[in-house]
């Protein structure tokens, strides 16, 4: 079990430098998410090890160690002592009795001599007095046990009761940390699923027509102006239905060529071997492209 508890603590930690490392260097092409995620990642597993020597602090310094003094303390040893003496004593009071019971036997079996008749009184006034104070003693060790039993089960169960309070605090709190952990991962996985799609301006006027010239398109353009950036690769972020034949049909994913950006917001390029106008914000601009997806393209 604690073996597989530190191959675990090892593991994680490990994947969490990973995740530091992963998230620092940022070495996505497309986006930062998963390296932001990643860097999250790390980030609340280091404040959970954090909380986690917090804990073991604690538990050091508000049971482990009162437990302990009060294992070794004085009043546990001199309980202790009182019982030992008590001990000891009641050996010598049974030690007595046989010596009293052997007078008693040799004043009955042998005639009368005042001599064995003073050995005897002063045997059993040996032994009344060890009686005594056995009894006056074992009171007060019982007493001073009694004391202690009730003083280590009052602060043992404190203890027990600071240590409970302890792993709440340390969960509750790693758990503070692993729900804003998770709703920044699902916020970012919400964004890359389900971007939220622009809308198009009601006032934005349609795209240029097309002419269809020798089996080339030639683009005109709208009210005069265009912007010319030069051909470039774009990804679709949002699909897009054609409302018009002049028009491309977009998907997720696809990749398209662009020709022209107009200053209306509309840009004309070829997908897929046609060419078309779509809403220039409906795409984002890639630097590299795998050569598998280029060839999509025509």
């Amino acid at each position: 079990m604690l073996l597989n508890s530190r191959i675990s603590h090892v593991t994680g930690t490990k994947l969490s430098e990973d995740s530091r490392k992963y998230g620092a260097e940022n070495t996505c092409t497309s986006g930062n998410t998963l390296s932001r995620a990643a860097l999250s990642f790390a980030q609340a597993h280091a404040q959970t090890e954090k909380e986690r020597g917090n804990l073991l602090k604690a538990l050091g310094t508000q049971v482990a160690e009162p437990l302990r003094a009060m294992v070794v303390g004085a009043p546990l040893e001199d309980a202790r002592h009182l019982a030992q003496r008590y001990d000891r004593m009641r050996q010598e009071a049974e030690a007595q009795a046989i010596e009293v019971s052997k007078r008693q036997a040799k004043v009955r079996e042998m005639p009368p001599s005042a001599e064995n008749s003073m050995k005897l009184d002063a045997a059993e006034a040996k032994l009344q007095d060890l009686k005594t104070n056995m009894t006056i003693l074992g009171k007060e060790a019982a007493a001073a046990l009694a004391a202690v039993e009730a003083q280590q089960q009052r602060l043992t169960l404190q203890r027990l009761i600071a240590m409970v309070e302890a792993e709440r605090a340390y969960h509750q709190t790693v758990l503070q940390i692993l729900d804003q952990l998770e709703g920044e991962m699902i916020s970012e996985q919400r964004r890359i699923e389900t971007p939220p799609i622009p809308s198009l301006d009601n006032s934005m006027p349609p795209p240029p027509s097309y002419e269809e010239v020798n089996g080339v398109y030639a683009s005109q353009a709208h009210n005069g102006t265009t912007d010319s950036m030069g051909y470039f690769l774009g990804e679709v972020l949002f699909p897009y239905s054609a409302v018009s034949e002049v028009e491309l049909n977009l998907s997720v994913g696809d990749y398209i060529v662009v020709r022209k950006v107009t200053n209306s917001g509309w840009a004309e390029g070829e997908c897929k071997g046609k060419a078309g106008w779509f809403p220039f914000s409906y795409i984002e601009r890639r630097e590299r492209v795998l050569a598998s997806k280029v060839a999509e393209v025509f």
